[in-house]
């Protein structure tokens, strides 16, 4: 009966190991890391166009995690207008400081292409 306790406390203890080790870390450096590179972007004038039901656009929003609070950001339903005048066709539609459009979902290194901020 021991053993059989035994067994089965050490397969918990695997199993939540495991766990933690495989488990995303979000660690302040990484945040700040982001956070700089969010604003960077804000800085050189990089918006991000989408909409609040766009599968994509909830995607690209969580590679930032916290840190796309500093990114700018337009919900082309609230904004239609601007989004039919800056030529918004789908979403989500990253537009550069010249008018170039980033069509899709984009990796960090497409973005930090585009705008020449350093990757976290």
């Amino acid at each position: 009966m021991k053993f059989i306790v035994s067994i089965i406390v050490i397969t918990v203890i695997f199993i939540g190991v495991g766990i933690w080790i495989t488990s995303p870390k979000s660690t302040p450096e990484t945040s700040t890391q982001l956070d700089s590179f969010a604003k960077c972007l804000a800085e050189k004038n990089l918006t991000m166009y989408g909409a609040a039901w766009c599968s994509h656009c909830q995607a690209q929003k969580k590679l930032f995690g916290d840190s796309f609070q500093y990114v700018p950001y337009v919900e082309c339903p609230n904004q239609a207008k601007l989004c039919l005048d800056k030529g918004v066709e789908g979403y989500p539609t990253w537009i550069t400081q010249d008018g170039t459009k980033l069509v899709g979902e984009q990796s960090l290194q497409s973005l930090s292409s585009a705008t020449s901020c350093p990757l976290p």
